[in-house]
């Protein structure tokens, strides 16, 4: 299921990265998409949203509702 985030704080190719981990620790055969530019993370995963935005909120990232 494709979910779409979007997350602020992301300034940098490490905070990418961050965030692509801490979904991966979740579900290591997800995809995932990254616009910085557009706070937008795109995933396609069989992960529940609410997991997704837990993991990245703890990487200290905000996630809109």
């Amino acid at each position: 299921m494709k979910q779409v985030l979007t997350v602020q704080g992301m300034t940098c190719g490490h905070c990418e990265k961050a965030v692509t981990q801490a979904i991966r620790l979740l579900d290591p055969q997800a995809h995932v998409v990254i616009d910085r530019s557009q706070n937008r993370v795109e995933v396609e995963t069989t992960q529940p949203r609410e997991s997704l935005e837990q993991a990245i909120r703890e990487e200290g990232y905000a996630v809109a509702a």
